[in-house]
């Protein structure tokens, strides 16, 4: 079952101009691992959310809880680049995500 981790505050921005509200989420794999990514939503014009793949994968959710809440702001901005412009690899990751 997905879980959102961490809502943060401040919208992140992107190169241009236009800003984003971000999500850390969560679930259980079927290995028992966890596996964290951020989704980020236009915070202006309601925009389709868009998942940035798997970002880190971790033993337990109190782990995963740990890294999302460490996420610095330049993390995020990079973040958001790599899930509005995905690698083929990235894309295919975020088949497997539920929503």
């Amino acid at each position: 079952m997905t879980e959102t981790l961490v809502r943060f505050d401040a919208p992140i921005p992107r190169g241009d101009g236009t800003l984003y509200i971000v999500q850390a989420m969560t679930c259980r794999r079927d290995d028992n691992l966890w596996e964290g990514w951020l989704v980020f939503t236009p915070a202006r014009g309601g925009g389709e959310p868009v998942s940035s793949g798997r970002e880190t994968t971790q033993p337990n959710r109190d782990a995963v809880m740990y890294w999302a809440q460490g996420l610095s702001r330049v993390y995020l901005m990079g973040a958001l680049e790599r899930a509005l412009v995905p690698t083929a690899a990235t894309a295919r990751e975020r088949q497997a995500f539920p929503s």
